[in-house]
């Protein structure tokens, strides 16, 4: 498996939390003698600093409806997966007329099942089926990278999602995310958001760097703010925005048995359209959603706990989880669904651990939840 940075320069999807397609080579000035021999296509090439300008209002005053099916085709044109799938991202890089053409014909990761821009991470997963990803983990650094597997096999090369790393802040642990691998701190552009812990590593906040609705407000902690002193853009937040919360139960007795995990999260609709999700003005709250982990049974002649995890696990952890909808008393509905996996997170590898999650979590949701489920909880196990 490669490295992250290798993986995102080969894919050409995104960097820093910007959409970045692949750059062009620019080709050097040429001389006059050399211009002789090449042609018009020099010529046309060294008219001045505003052809590049020119060019791109070419591309722009495309008609709309020519346009969107120049997209279309890109989209229906092998695609599917990554790394083809590039060739959608390069299309949105064009100018802000391709963006929303292709906005307007790639639809959500609820509809497609797919994860093709920056913005997919924080959006919900399909209902019917789950996205399959994964994380590797370097003891190392303390570093943990996400990535989309490609094929139906639990462990492929992979594409690069975004990556986390553990930092000591005094008597709690901070989780860093972070689109850029390279660049996991607060103050960067790729920043995502982080998870923080409590004393105990029992209790955990999920930070978003980006107001989840219209009208949230930054958490009043201190430990919540990204930089120490004043802002440093207007459109950078200097706090965070608390949108979720991962609590693991004691076990002061040391009774048998796996972790039990309860989260509540401020999940993003699915009720608006792909095009205001992208908009902060036009997000409304949707309600907190609440989880449990699915009660394992006990194998006999195993002697041990047992989850079906459907072959995506292989390696028996205090670390696997199953969560499920937890049943809401004031809606006997709700119980229909109670058995429905939302996310499952297990071993396969020393340090590869398969995470598999659908609507209502979003990919940034999915990877938060996980990772509190490293290190050592004394107090629970």
């Amino acid at each position: 498996m490669k490295e992250p940075r290798d993986l995102v320069e080969e894919s050409g999807d995104w960097r820093g939390g910007a959409v970045v397609g692949e750059e062009m080579p620019r080709e050097k000035e040429t001389t006059p003698a050399a211009a002789t021999e090449i042609g018009e296509v020099v010529e046309i090439e060294g008219e001045g600093e505003g052809d590049g300008e020119e060019q791109e209002e070419r591309w722009a005053r495309l008609l709309p409806e020519l346009l969107a099916e120049v997209v279309r085709r890109v989209e229906a044109a092998g695609g599917e997966r990554w790394p083809a799938r590039k060739d959608v991202v390069s299309c949105a890089c064009v100018c802000r007329q391709w963006r929303d053409a292709a906005v307007a014909v790639v639809r959500p990761p609820a509809e497609s099942g797919k994860i093709t821009f920056p913005s997919s991470l924080k959006q919900p997963g399909p209902r019917e089926f789950s996205i399959q990803c994964f994380i590797k983990r370097n003891k190392k650094n303390s570093t943990f990278y996400l990535y989309l597997g490609l094929t139906s096999a639990t462990v492929d090369k992979g594409k690069f999602l975004m990556a986390a790393r553990r930092f000591r802040r005094g008597p709690h642990t901070e989780y860093i995310m972070s689109l850029d691998a390279d660049d996991l701190s607060q103050g960067s552009n790729a920043y995502m958001g982080k998870l923080r812990s409590d004393f105990w590593g029992t209790n955990f906040k999920i930070y978003d760097s980006k107001p989840p609705y219209d009208g949230a407000k930054t958490s009043s902690s201190r430990s919540s703010r990204r930089f120490g002193s004043r802002r440093i853009s207007p459109q950078v937040s200097a706090g965070n925005y608390e949108v979720g919360q991962v609590s693991y139960k004691y076990n002061l007795l040391k009774s048998r048995g796996p972790r039990r995990m309860y989260c509540a999260l401020e999940c993003p609709s699915t009720q608006e359209t792909w095009e205001n999700c992208l908009k902060t003005k036009f997000r409304k709250p949707s309600g907190t959603t609440v989880l449990r982990n699915k009660a394992p049974r006990w194998h006999e002649h195993l002697q041990c706990w047992c989850l079906n995890f459907h072959g995506r696990v292989t390696v028996a952890s205090v670390k696997n989880f199953q969560l499920v909808a937890a049943a809401d008393p004031n809606n006997p509905a709700s119980s229909k669904d109670d058995e429905t996996v939302l996310l499952q997170f297990g071993k396969v590898d020393d340090d590869i651990f398969t995470m598999d999650y659908r609507r209502p979590l979003s990919a940034f949701q999915a990877f938060a939840i996980s990772l509190s489920s490293f290190g050592t909880k004394l107090a629970c196990e």
